[in-house]
């Protein structure tokens, strides 16, 4: 892995901590598979520090950017569907 998760200096650091657990398993359903409900459990986590869709775009977009994983097609995946576990 040679990049980094976006956050805003901003958050606490318990906040940090979720926000990055999150794209970690962006990350994770791309390299291997995740549970469908964790992920829609930190995605809603997220969803309270950052509730701005403008802020969550940009942020998806950062990571993205860095790392060539989608946060957006994941959701939509996860929501979409009623496997137990996202793979992409």
């Amino acid at each position: 892995m040679s990049y980094s998760y976006p956050f805003d200096e901003s958050w606490s650091k318990q906040e940090i901590i979720d926000v990055v657990n999150f794209f970690s398993l962006i990350e994770k359903a791309y390299e291997h598979q995740v549970s469908r409900e964790d992920l829609l459990t930190v995605y809603r986590r997220f969803k309270e520090i950052v509730p701005s869709k403008s802020e969550e775009k940009q942020l998806f977009a950062e990571f993205n950017k860095s790392s060539g994983y989608t946060p957006y097609q994941v959701i939509k995946k996860a929501r979409d569907s009623q496997s137990k576990t996202i793979k992409m």
